[in-house]
């Protein structure tokens, strides 16, 4: 070992922090919650118009029309994860060389990356073609209408490179941090894949025409996310420019990816296959009615982790310990402000159902509400983790939990089903949420040593949730529950300021509150 640093040393430390000082700081806490607010709106806004959009569309289509079209809105979702995974390792790879200084390469990088993609959609354009006919057969199409139904699913296969090819616009925007420009295209055109049905009724109710206006819409979206991404990045306009050693670290790390975005989905709705095998299909409805509900809240995460994902990946490597820090951080605000909301939702799900669907589906459904409920927050936390190890470019390791995760996750469900049934079925999503949680925070301990400072915050503030939980849910006078709700939210306000958050992130709520006009 040296005894001292050399002048050569000294030097070439100075450089390095001189490089750092030069590159860009992590982006303030403020900004980050502005990025996830204009996520939210982005995913929320399509919700909202399609609970008012949705009953002129059936009444308008009719059941079969209508169903055939879920169908379509089901392919188009679910083809856009056959980008392998590279939209999302474009982020990474982007905001990687954004955060090390090296933005020259961004040209060739998304010209590759488009690339790909537009062969990938290809060969999924030509594999829906090619099973269209098959497809109605299965699904079993009334004849008068196997006609326009092929013509669809062809029309939806024609638009799959560029719907592929999409996820690579935004995956280039989403490492500059452009995150207002993202949410300013997807909030109209996300609602016009509800509007543009109602737009076409009063003219035909061909299912056809309707996949062509929205054919039109996924035109659009490209056309004005290419051109965003050009003005972004001017390098761009220079022309297409393909590197082969681009193309490799682009596959794995998207296909590490990948593997994580097919079984996640498919953990979060295996267990009604499960229900309807083991128990009955009518059982089925009692538990998909309150899990409809309840993973709705994974739309907080989702919108936090699309911000923090690129900030990982272009800041690990030069600034560690700032990059743990916020990942600490991030976990400790979500867990803060969601469970409040997941603790409400567990007191008052048999008020809620009975009021909505009436007394014997509450006495169905409650149970599972709560129980689910309990999962989806423990599963929201595990979200920052598992961003986290696929920012930093360790993408292979949630992957490697998943495969490992899924098989044990369906014994365990099959099991608890067929113990308890559907309340079965909900306390496997929560088992498997806290095995999960665990698992990913060990996982990224190595690559954020940070995080050991916050074990024992986080212990006692996971005991408190679960006697939070207990106490509210207990009571079967709904008054009882409402003054223990009442107590909790106090309790946990108290401890999640006194206790959670850190005596800068007090000060500095406290600084933004005095500093906002009276």
């Amino acid at each position: 070992m040296e005894n001292g640093p050399s002048k050569a040393g000294k030097s070439g430390e100075a450089g390095s922090m001189k490089d750092r000082l030069e590159k860009p700081p992590l982006p303030p806490g403020n900004r980050l919650a502005r990025y996830t607010l204009w996520n939210l709106a982005g995913m929320c806004a399509p919700i909202v118009v399609a609970l008012f959009a949705m009953p002129p569309i059936i009444h308008g289509l009719g059941e079969d029309r209508f169903g055939l079209l879920s169908m379509v809105w089901m392919l188009v979702g679910y083809f856009t994860i056959l980008d392998l995974g590279v939209g999302r390792a474009l982020t990474r790879l982007a905001a990687e060389k954004i955060g090390l200084g090296r933005e020259e390469e961004l040209p060739a990088l998304f010209w590759t990356a488009c690339a790909v993609m537009v062969a990938l959609g290809t060969c999924a354009a030509v594999a829906v073609v090619a099973c269209a006919p098959w497809l109605v057969s299965v699904l079993k199409v009334p004849p008068p209408l196997q006609s326009e139904t092929l013509r669809s699913f062809q029309t939806v296969a024609f638009s799959l490179p560029v719907v592929v090819m999409t996820a690579g616009m935004i995956g280039m925007l989403e490492a500059q941090q452009k995150f207002a420009l993202i949410n300013a295209v997807r909030v109209p055109l996300g609602t016009f894949t509800f509007l543009g049905p109602l737009l076409v009724l009063p003219f035909s109710k061909n299912l056809w025409a309707v996949v062509l206006v929205l054919l039109a819409g996924r035109l659009a979206e490209w056309l004005v996310y290419f051109t965003l991404c050009l003005r972004v990045v001017p390098a761009l306009r220079r022309g297409f420019h393909w590197k082969r050693q681009y193309a490799r670290p682009l596959m794995t790390t998207g296909g590490w990816i990948t593997v994580s975005t097919l079984l996640m989905p498919l953990m979060v709705h295996v267990d009604r296959f499960l229900i309807g095998g083991i128990v009955a299909v009518g059982a089925v409805t009692y538990y998909a009615t309150p899990s409809e509900i309840v993973v709705k809240l994974l739309i907080f995460p989702r919108a936090w982790v699309a911000v923090l994902f690129p900030t990982f990946a272009a800041h690990f490597k030069d600034r560690q310990t700032a990059t743990s820090e916020l990942f600490a951080r991030s976990f400790t605000w979500l867990w803060a402000l969601l469970f409040p909301l997941a603790m409400v939702l567990v007191a008052f799900a048999p008020e809620g159902f009975s009021l909505w669907l009436g007394a014997t589906f509450a006495e169905q459904s409650a149970p599972v509400m709560r129980w689910l409920t309990a999962g989806v927050f423990v599963y929201c936390l595990a979200w920052i983790p598992f961003s986290f190890l696929q920012g930093i470019g360790r993408p292979d390791i949630p992957a490697r939990v998943h495969l490992v995760e899924f098989p044990l996750y369906v014994t365990l469900a099959s099991g608890l089903i067929r113990w308890f049934g559907i309340v079965g079925a909900a306390m496997a999503w929560l088992v498997r949420a806290l095995l999960e949680l665990a698992v990913m925070l060990a996982c990224a301990r190595p690559f954020a040593p940070v995080l050991g400072q916050y074990t024992r915050r986080w212990t006692i503030a996971a005991l408190l949730v679960t006697a939070l939980f207990v106490v509210v849910a207990t009571p079967a006078s709904p008054l009882v529950r409402l003054a223990a709700t009442g107590c909790g939210l106090l309790i946990w306000v108290a401890v999640a300021w006194l206790y959670l958050l850190t005596s800068e992130e007090r000060a500095s709520l406290v600084a933004n509150w005095k500093s906002k006009p009276q």
